[in-house]
């Protein structure tokens, strides 16, 4: 399934939500105002919290904690690298990794070496909006919470190099 994401729309006290690329809304997103460290929260249409995403503080590089149904899922880390960034991503999930242009933010989600999602900008005609083509055998919620984390990251980086 296809789910479209504004990109750039961190100001983390933002709610906003997650649709098909039909317009249909699957998800509701909310983040923590005030906090110390991004803090976002993903809800069902239902109104259950589903995904919690929280910024771990006085880390060198990005770190992100991904809790699913209550429980730490994955822990995503941007790793040191001069060129290109790379992500460690820790998950009882499943074996993660991240291959592509991140900020072109068209990349793929490879889960165990096979894909499980591919990030494009090149669908759409906005400017800041990308598509998240999701494997139907992968949980949509949780890979919507990776690929939030590797947009804060960029854009994190971005807006700090700017």
């Amino acid at each position: 399934m296809r789910f479209v994401i504004k990109q750039k729309f961190f100001s983390f006290g933002d709610s906003f939500t997650i649709n098909d690329e039909m317009g249909n809304p699957h998800f509701q997103v909310r983040g923590k105002v005030f906090s110390f460290g991004d803090k976002l929260r993903i809800y069902d249409m239902q109104g259950n919290e589903v995904v919690y995403i929280e910024q771990k503080l006085f880390k060198f590089l990005p770190e992100y904690t991904i809790y699913y149904n209550g429980m730490p899922a994955a822990r995503v880390k941007k790793e040191f690298t001069f060129f290109k960034p790379k992500f460690n991503i820790e998950s009882f999930i499943g074996n993660y990794t991240i291959e592509g242009n991140f900020w072109g933010m068209d990349f793929n989600v490879l889960k165990d070496g096979r894909i499980a999602a591919q990030v494009s900008k090149r669908w759409f005609s906005f400017r800041d909006t990308y598509g998240v083509d999701i494997s139907d055998e992968e949980d949509y919620a949780f890979i919507l919470a990776l690929v939030i984390v590797i947009d804060q990251v960029i854009h994190d980086d971005n807006h700090n190099n700017s």
